[in-house]
């Protein structure tokens, strides 16, 4: 099948939504022009008259296959907390609206992650942060305790927060609280603000937010069991103990 000129698929009566859209991404007339030769390929002999009217019928119709994909939304990270009351709302949310620490030269920054040799493990996830970004409530509930991340050091603290209604209680970690203990707070609701720990490890940590959640029993559980992330479309916005 031999390529048209502008001139001859206007006077074919060709869309012009065709024209707009291969000459803002060209690379898609190959697949139109694919998808048009199989249906040619495949009908019965035509008249002049028929075959120009099923060209341009193929043609609007590979258009409309091939459109949706050239002109949709750029996708958006969504991070999606789990319904564990069921209530049809989100119980647990991100605590700084970004991907989770990946290796650096401190170690990996995931649940169960080894530390000081393999003798322990990582009791949290931590989620990278921006020193001085807002910090949210990763769950609704009363905020329970503001204690220090190390003994001695008064500079990283975090947040406790207690959901009775849910038995799960969440801290976060490596903040500067701007809530009390005894406060109650909403899901998402800024409690405090990152700290840089370029201080306390230097050398190449991923400055972070360590969220820790423990269960009904006060087990630790792996946060990206409650916090999932999926792209979808629309606009591209974005907005961890050691």
């Amino acid at each position: 099948m031999h390529l048209l000129s502008e001139g001859s698929w206007m006077k074919l009566g060709v869309p012009a939504r065709l024209l707009e859209l291969v000459e803002k991404k060209p690379a898609l007339l190959v697949s139109i022009v694919a998808l048009v030769g199989t249906t040619a390929a495949a009908a019965a002999p035509l008249s002049q008259a028929e075959h120009r009217a099923s060209l341009v019928t193929a043609v609007e119709r590979a258009v409309d296959q091939v459109a949706p994909t050239a002109e949709a939304a750029p996708l958006k990270l969504v991070w999606d907390g789990a319904d564990v009351d069921g209530d049809g709302r989100a119980d647990f949310a991100n605590p700084t609206g970004r991907e989770p620490r990946l290796h650096d030269a401190y170690g990996d920054g995931e649940f169960g992650a080894r530390r000081d040799g393999g003798s322990r493990r990582h009791e949290g996830v931590d989620y990278t942060a921006r020193a001085g970004q807002d910090v949210a409530a990763p769950i609704s509930g009363y905020v329970t305790k503001i204690g220090y991340a190390y003994a001695g050091d008064q500079t990283l603290k975090f947040v406790e927060i207690t959901n009775p209604a849910l038995n799960y209680a969440a801290r976060v970690f490596y903040v500067n609280p701007r809530v009390e203990v005894g406060e109650t707070v909403a899901i998402g609701q800024p409690i405090a603000t990152a700290r840089s720990l370029q201080r306390k490890y230097p050398g190449g940590m991923t400055d972070h937010v360590h969220l820790e959640i423990l269960d009904r029993r006060g087990d630790r559980i792996d946060a990206t069991r409650m916090i999932t992330a999926e792209y979808r479309p629309g606009n591209l916005t974005v907005a961890a103990a050691d």
